[in-house]
Formats: structure tokens, C-alpha cells, sequence
């Protein structure tokens, strides 16, 4: 490896991106003891775990009902498919988050309508929101990027007057607060995800609807069971959408110490951006804003940098992980080409696109880790000035 460029005296050190090791070693006892629980009942497929887990979840968000499904995908789909969203309809939300957003509208026939993000958060721009609503508009489908809510004020007054349902997309977001209440339970739907990598990660994958309509409720475990209320009778077309019992069981054991690990996380984000001003970085690396009324989990740490895709390969070069989320808007990727958007439509998302990268935030992270993390980033900026 070329030291060119290199602080001097600077340290060698892994970081990893994500750390499921670390999260797993405190409670690997209790998790153990929870799989052995359910291959002891042999009920693996719905049943008392994911019942318990409901109730919890439910209490957890402050919401009349959660719904365990299959994915963070499957609850987009479902609460779609309750909405009765198909050929004709439109959905208006943000054209910078991850596929399943999108992609569930087209998998039920629907046109996704895209619209530009605010330039500070990342998050959908409600008034872009306003001006794509149209007779057409089914739902209108916010995304709590990287952990923290989006203008829920703004967002549901437009709904509204609209006469348009909301379905909040907080796969990254369980924990999150707007102005003091948890996201999820303020559409009529909220969209959870326990991908591994989440801030509450099952072990595959799972993922919640939670409502406060009992109707939409009643539709979703229906759908989730092929549109059946009880074996063999079809009232209609569904899909398999069931969250299994193993993963009720382990994300029973992880929910108690989901606010510990989001304070955790916060603690993090907070000992970057001291660090950034502490390296003098302040104008090169731009921080997360934490808006007004927002309690930011960080589900992602995501910062501007310029030069983003160099300053990434320096960090993989010297053994610290980073991401992207996300490298091309979806009004520039390829399966959305034939809804007629053009380049340079959704400048904030463009460059959003362009200049954002994710760093190391897990709950585990230690000081002196995140302090190499800096060291590294001023490293690479260092070496392009």
C-alpha cells in the first residue's frame, strides 16, 4: 500500500461499515434461548411470537395496530394493495430513496410520480409534493431517509386538501420522533423494515404495517395470508407475506434495547460532528442536519463530501467502511426510463446523488474507531487539495 498522502504517524484500523458481531455478543444467550423456544413449539409460521411481537410493536409506536409481514418491501406492497392502488393510478413520493419505494407502485400497475428532495435533510420537498398531486394521486408516500421524519405538518396538510391517503416509507426510521410522537402512526400506514442492517435488523428478513384504521389492518392480515380470512377461502388476490415466528422471536428480544442503541447511535453522530470541526473540516464535510421537532435515529450517518467516490475509495484503501445511498435518483434509472423524466429535473437529488456518503454509526462503534474515521476522510481531503 502507497503511504502518498498519508498523515504522518497516522494509525492502521479496521472499521467495519456495520458491526452485527458486536450487537450480537450482549444478548447471543437470550436470542439462543428464544430460536430453541420456537423450534421447541414447532409453530414457525405466524402463531404466538409474532402475535407477541404485534402487541409490542404496537405499544412501542403508539399506534392501534402492527402488522408483521415478510419485508419492509411486502408492507409498501400491502398497504398499497389495502388502498386498492393499480393501473391508472398515481403515487406521488421522493425519487431518491431506496427501489422498494418505487418499485412497489410499479408492481401493482401504478405510475410512480417523482418529485425533488430538500436540500438539508435529504427528505421529500412537501411543496414538490403539492405541485404533483393530481385527480389521479392514490397515496402520497413520504420517506423517513436515514432515520429522521420528514415534514409530517406540511406533508398531511397537503393530503388533505387533497382528499389522498399517506403511507410514511420508515424502513429506516422505527424509533424516529416528529415533534415528540414516533413515526409510522401518522398516515394511515407506516412501513417498517427489519432488514439485518436496520437499527431493529431480524436475522433475514421482516417488516411491519402499523395503523390506526382498523379496516386497513383487517385488509393486510388478509392479504398476507393469500386474501383470506381462513384457509381456502379467497375474498381477494393476495400475496405470502407472513412474517415467520424465528424472526418474531429474535426482534422480541432486540426491541428492549432499541432506544438504547438509537441514544447510542445519536451519541455517535454527535462525536462526528465534533470531530469534523475539532480536524478543522468544517466547509469540506458537511454533517447531517437534525431538523426542528426531529429525533434523528441514524439509521445512516451521511455526510456531503466533495470528490465523494475518491474520498470513498480512500476509506475502503485504508480499512474503513463507507457507503452510498444512493447513486442514481430512480427518475434516472433504467426500468423507470418510459415515465419520461430527464436528467438535471431533480437537481437537489442529483447532487445528493453525487456528493453523499455514509459512514461507520453502529451502536458499538467506539471513540477512538470513529476518531480514525475523521483522520482517514481528512487524509483523503488532504490529498486532493
Amino acid at each position: 500500500m502507497s503511504d502518498a498522502g498519508r498523515t504522518p504517524g497516522a494509525r492502521e484500523m479496521q472499521v467495519p461499515m456495520l458491526d452485527l458481531q458486536a450487537q450480537y455478543r450482549p444478548i447471543r444467550d437470550a436470542i439462543l434461548e428464544a430460536v430453541v423456544r420456537v423450534c421447541d413449539s414447532q409453530r414457525f409460521i405466524l402463531g404466538p411470537e409474532v402475535e407477541g411481537l404485534e402487541r409490542e410493536l404496537a405499544a412501542y409506536l403508539g399506534v392501534e395496530h402492527a402488522v408483521g409481514v415478510s419485508s419492509g418491501t411486502d408492507a409498501l406492497l400491502a398497504a398499497m394493495m389495502a388502498l386498492g392502488i393499480g393501473p391508472g393510478d398515481e403515487v406521488v413520493t421522493s425519487t431518491y430513496s431506496f427501489f422498494a419505494t418505487a418499485g412497489c407502485v410499479s408492481r401493482l400497475g401504478a405510475r410512480p410520480v417523482f418529485v425533488d428532495i430538500d436540500p438539508v435533510s435529504c427528505n421529500i420537498d412537501p411543496g414538490a409534493i403539492a405541485a404533483a398531486v393530481t385527480p389521479r394521486t392514490k397515496a402520497i408516500v413520504p420517506v423517513h431517509l436515514y432515520g429522521q421524519s420528514a415534514e409530517l405538518d406540511a406533508i398531511l396538510a397537503v393530503a388533505s386538501r387533497a382528499g389522498v391517503p399517506v403511507i410514511e416509507d420508515a424502513a429506516q426510521a422505527i424509533g424516529a420522533t416528529y415533534h415528540g410522537r414516533k413515526v409510522g402512526g401518522f398516515g394511515l400506514a407506516g412501513c417498517f423494515s427489519f432488514f439485518p442492517s436496520k437499527n431493529l435488523g431480524a436475522f433475514g428478513d421482516g417488516g411491519l404495517v402499523a395503523t390506526n384504521d382498523e379496516a386497513l389492518a383487517a385488509s393486510v392480515r388478509r392479504l398476507r395470508m393469500h386474501g383470506a380470512d381462513r384457509q381456502y377461502y379467497h375474498e381477494v388476490v393476495g400475496g405470502n407475506f407472513r412474517l415467520d415466528a424465528l424472526q418474531a422471536a429474535v426482534l422480541r428480544v432486540k426491541l428492549p434495547h432499541l432506544e438504547a442503541w438509537a441514544g447510542a447511535r445519536r451519541r455517535n453522530a454527535a462525536r462526528y460532528d465534533a470531530l469534523f470541526d475539532e480536524f478543522g473540516l468544517a466547509g469540506r464535510v458537511t454533517p447531517p442536519a437534525v431538523l426542528p421537532g426531529r429525533g434523528h435515529v441514524f439509521n445512516q450517518y451521511v455526510v456531503r463530501v466533495p470528490d465523494r467516490d475518491r474520498v470513498k475509495a480512500h476509506l475502503e484503501e485504508r480499512r474503513v467502511g463507507a457507503a452510498v445511498y444512493y447513486p442514481v435518483p430512480f427518475h434516472q434509472l433504467t426500468c423507470f426510463a418510459s415515465l419520461g423524466y430527464r436528467a438535471g429535473q431533480f437537481p437537489h437529488a442529483e447532487r445528493a446523488a453525487r456528493e453523499t456518503l455514509a459512514l461507520p454509526v453502529y451502536a458499538e462503534l467506539t471513540a477512538d474507531e470513529q476518531r480514525y474515521v475523521v483522520e482517514v476522510v481528512a487524509e483523503a481531503l488532504e490529498r486532493a487539495a
